[in-house]
């Protein structure tokens, strides 16, 4: 099977889990920005940050895809991985960028990433700063995992980075 690492990072943690998984696989690894057309592979594996509600660079890897490839989803974000509440939001915003048809025939992973505040542009800090006002405000009944995790690791450094969590991926794709 003809298979492509494709990933989509902001700041590097996504990008450091698709460089260690191609190291682990042996597979060709490209940034999202620079794919043209994946049509010559039968199998990607798309690498993506959660930013905003959606997968970094998903859509543009699931416009390249030939029409019977197969597509793996790699989610990294700092919410709690088994929080069920969690997983059922990433999958809705994935569900917004993967047609049905695709998503019903694809497998999802979601691993936990980090932050480092210090090296987020004045944009993302501003953003940031702004949510962060507003969610920790909140009734706790009405915080998520991921709001939980953006109050416990505002303004500070964390990386959550596990490359045993690579495994399990590996395992689908053998």
């Amino acid at each position: 099977m003809n298979s492509l690492i494709v990933y989509g990072s902001q700041y590097g943690t996504t990008k450091k889990y698709a460089e260690r998984f191609a190291e682990m696989t042996n597979l060709p690894i490209i940034a999202y920005e620079n794919i043209k057309d994946l049509r010559g592979y039968d199998l990607i594996i798309h690498f993506g940050g959660l930013y905003a509600g959606g997968v970094k660079g998903l859509k543009n890897t699931v416009r390249a895809l030939r029409k019977n490839a197969k597509l793996i989803i790699v989610t990294v974000g700092l919410a709690d991985v088994y929080d069920e509440e969690n997983i059922r939001n990433i999958r809705q915003a994935i569900g917004k960028q993967v047609p049905e048809k695709l998503l019903s025939n694809t497998s999802i992973f979601h691993l936990r990433g980090g932050i480092d505040y210090q090296k987020l542009n004045f944009k993302h800090k501003t953003i940031m700063t702004l949510l962060y006002n507003k969610v920790k405000k909140l009734p706790e009944d009405k915080k998520t995992a991921e709001v939980r995790a953006m109050i416990e690791t505002f303004n500070s450094k964390v990386d959550f980075v596990d490359f045993s969590s690579l495994n399990q991926i590996i395992e689908i794709i053998r």
